[in-house]
């Protein structure tokens, strides 16, 4: 079992002794930077002005700079931009600022597991990750709780790199609840695998493939809609609250045998080895290279895949289906 740590293994006064750049002032930039400050440390935002999220940090009461200037008055520098664009934030406007002593931090390990990023040997390379979004990562602190997060050190120039990635689990929250230790690797490979193959990949083609089952049928596609997408989340609900025993144990004795007896027929040993095949290819590289080079083309695949998707009949029927729920707009 992983060993787990919580606020007695962890000092608060390092990261507060250090200046610390936000990169991206996005959902998770947001929730870590607010919490930070909370916390009693120093925080530079980074953030485009003209954009959204360069107004939302000026309403938050911070003063956005360029990421050049961020970096340069920083001794700890968190990327928080999307993934495909953090390599050219960093050869642009971080690398230049790096010197001897500085830290960088991640909360996903993409770009440093696939080398798009190769700090100098000088500086500390660390990952706190939360294992939640931004805008819960902020409401949890709040409530005097937290988001359990991932710690990762890819180089410990210092000598305290893990001490470092610790504290600053604390100071957003994340030491309250727990932190695990993991490597970039592990993290960056399953988190891939997991959106690919369970939660993106998986749940949006099984449910795309049930509707499409009950519409040939001669179904209702407002029937369809209600039995294969609606009704998931109740179910997502019960197996995050209780786990998979949990779940069987709190629906019907009909829905858990059906369960029990049919699922395996769904997702099949022939799935299984796709599982695996689409996990090497994560762990090779292929798929990195591949994302890499759908972006600097323009993501020409990515915009018609997407744009297809959106015209499926279940997207038609689930707008007209909530707009009959309106409690789930102000959710």
């Amino acid at each position: 079992m992983a060993k787990v740590y919580y606020d007695k293994d962890a000092d608060l006064e390092l990261i507060k002794s250090k200046t610390i750049a936000i990169i991206g002032y996005g959902i998770q930039g947001r929730g870590q930077a607010l919490c930070l400050r909370d916390s009693g440390c120093k925080v530079v935002v980074a953030e485009l002005e003209g954009t959204s999220n360069y107004e939302q940090a000026k309403a938050d009461g911070f003063d956005p700079v360029s990421a050049e200037e961020a970096a340069k008055k920083s001794q700890v520098i968190q990327i928080l931009t999307q993934d495909h664009v953090q390599a050219k934030v960093y050869k642009e406007s971080i690398k230049p600022k790096l010197r001897k002593g500085k830290a960088l931090c991640f909360s996903h390990g993409f770009n440093i597991r696939f080398k798009q990023i190769k700090p100098s040997k000088t500086v500390d390379v660390f990952m706190v990750a939360p294992k939640g979004p931004g805008a819960l990562v902020r409401r949890m602190y709040e409530e005097g709780k937290g988001v359990p997060c991932l710690i990762a050190v890819h180089q410990d120039a210092s000598g305290a790199a893990k001490q470092l990635a610790l504290s600053y689990a604390k100071a957003i929250g994340g030491t309250r609840m727990g932190v695990i230790e993991t490597t970039f690797s592990e993290e960056t490979e399953t988190d891939l695998f997991g959106e690919q193959t369970v939660l993106c990949g998986g749940v949006t083609e099984l449910i795309k493939a049930g509707f499409d089952t009950l519409i040939e049928a001669g179904y209702q596609p407002e029937i369809a809609y209600f039995e294969v997408l609606h009704e998931l989340k109740l179910i997502t609900d019960l197996i995050q609250e209780v786990g998979i025993s949990g779940m069987r144990r709190r629906v019907s004795n009909t829905a858990c045998y059906g369960d029990l007896t049919r699922g395996p027929r769904i997702i099949t040993d022939k799935t299984r080895k796709t599982m695996k095949k689409i996990l090497k290819e994560i762990q090779s590289g292929k798929f990195a290279k591949e994302w890499i080079k759908e972006n600097e083309e323009g993501r020409p695949n990515f915009n018609k895949l997407l744009k297809d998707s959106d015209n499926h009949p279940i997207e038609e029927v689930g707008k007209k289906l909530r707009e009959m729920m309106p409690w789930m707009k102000e959710k």
